[in-house]
């Protein structure tokens, strides 16, 4: 699932996939019609259903690319850092933050919590699974290019990725998310430490 989110082309049909997306946050993915979705991109319903042979098609189309928007989003962030503990601290930022942000996200859990809910609770292993191996991936690299560094990169990914599924699902609390300045802070005093972040050598 990771490679395929890493890997998989959205280009083609991108309009469609941009008109679906424009629907599912005006409507929700219940109450969106395939009709009203090839209005949106301006091609008829026929051209459409050759493309998507149904609307659950479109549905993992959109969250593909939305979860491609959501990788490339962490790794510009991780970009403007440098520093081991810096990235580090940049890593679980960008990534709690994305989640928080996710526009489609949020309008489902308000919307239709009965369809979004159960995959981000008692069925998220699939969605935790991805996120806990696109960070580990990325701690590996972080890890591998430092010197005097060294971290569990499965166990820090797994707690960050449970952690922001949380912070996503209830984000008022004393954990900041909104704040980015105050959610590094937060990184680096309790959560590296938690995590057993640690130099070596």
């Amino acid at each position: 699932m990771l490679q395929r989110i890493l890997e998989k082309p959205v280009a083609d049909g991108e309009k469609l996939l941009e008109s679906a997306l424009s629907a599912f946050l005006d409507f929700g993915i219940k109450r969106t019609s395939m009709g009203e979705i090839a209005r949106r991109a301006g091609v008829s319903p026929a051209t459409l259903y050759r493309r998507f042979e149904s609307k659950n098609d479109l549905v993992e189309a959109v969250s593909v690319r939305e979860a491609q928007r959501f990788v490339t989003a962490i790794d510009t962030q991780i970009r403007t850092v440098s520093g081991t503990e810096a990235q580090l601290v940049e890593i679980f930022v960008a990534f709690i933050g994305a989640i928080a942000g996710n526009e489609l996200l949020r309008r489902l859990l308000r919307t239709e919590p009965d369809l979004i809910l159960p995959r981000l609770t008692t069925d998220a292993g699939p969605i935790l699974a991805v996120g806990r191996d696109y960070l580990a991936e990325k701690l590996r690299e972080l890890r591998d290019t430092s010197i005097g560094y060294d971290v569990d990169a499965d166990l820090v990914a797994e707690i960050m990725a449970r952690l922001a599924l949380s912070l996503a699902l209830t984000p008022d609390g004393l954990i900041p998310v909104a704040d980015q300045e105050a959610a590094r802070e937060f990184a680096r005093r309790t959560l590296l430490p938690m995590v057993g972040v640690r130099t070596i050598g």
